[in-house]
């Protein structure tokens, strides 16, 4: 999952003399908070955010009227309050390195340069979040297998196996590691094989499952007993 699998590409850019109210009106029209501003060349230079133009023209808390706020966001260019030192990333790294990097300098987006320092895209924390969610196959129709698992090598081979042998593809596959419950494996599959069928086969095979869920294709969340062992 690269940042160019996911990132806005050839994002609305502004150049510094570009007036505040014209950057803000570009964003409230496209349904976005930051735009890139770049030189001549498409050269990254700054960043402006509705909430910086907020912060930076007092409009929560200043005295002038409407007319006069109106007036000078009118007057003043976005290189007077602009982001000079701007955090940017390549589109050719990991989704989780836009992750780290965000919450490293505690940021919601990030500019996306070419070797030129061009912009090229940019990558927000929504984006990331919906990375995520396609990562797991949330909104896709199938189930989860949520197993207890030991944290030693070849505890997939065997899962994956049982799972092939009744025709069920596996979708997505997690390991979490959590301070409770030791270490998880998640396992989103779907086929043909009934649920049921499945976890029962998977407890006489000797796996403890800590849940069964299954989304089904109407979107909708449901929830299966687990059953025990048969002798």
């Amino acid at each position: 999952m690269y940042v160019k699998d996911h990132m806005t590409h050839n994002p609305y850019t502004i150049t510094k003399d570009v007036v505040i109210s014209k950057a803000v009106e570009i964003m409230r029209k496209n349904h976005f908070h930051r735009l890139p501003v770049v030189d001549e060349q498409g050269k990254l230079i700054g960043l402006v955010t509705g909430g910086l133009v907020e912060e930076q023209s007092g409009a929560n808390s200043t005295s002038l009227s409407i007319y006069e706020l109106n007036y000078l966001l009118s007057k003043t260019k976005v290189q007077d309050i602009m982001i000079k030192k701007v955090t940017t990333i390549s589109q050719d790294v990991f989704v989780e390195v836009a992750a780290q990097t965000m919450l490293e300098h505690e940021i919601s987006c990030l500019p996306v340069v070419d070797d030129n320092n061009k912009v090229i895209g940019i990558i927000t924390d929504k984006d990331i979040f919906q990375a995520f969610i396609e990562l797991l196959g949330h909104k896709k129709q199938g189930t989860r297998f949520i197993f207890a698992a030991s944290d030693a090598p070849g505890e997939f081979a065997p899962i994956a196996k049982l799972f092939g042998d009744n025709d069920a593809n596996l979708d997505s596959l997690a390991v979490y590691h959590t301070p409770g419950r030791g270490a998880e494996i998640v396992v989103k599959a779907s086929g043909e094989i009934p649920v049921e069928e499945m976890a029962q086969i998977l407890v006489d095979s000797g796996y403890k499952l800590n849940g069964i869920v299954q989304t089904t294709k109407f979107g909708t969340v449901k929830t299966y007993e687990i059953p025990e062992k048969r002798s």
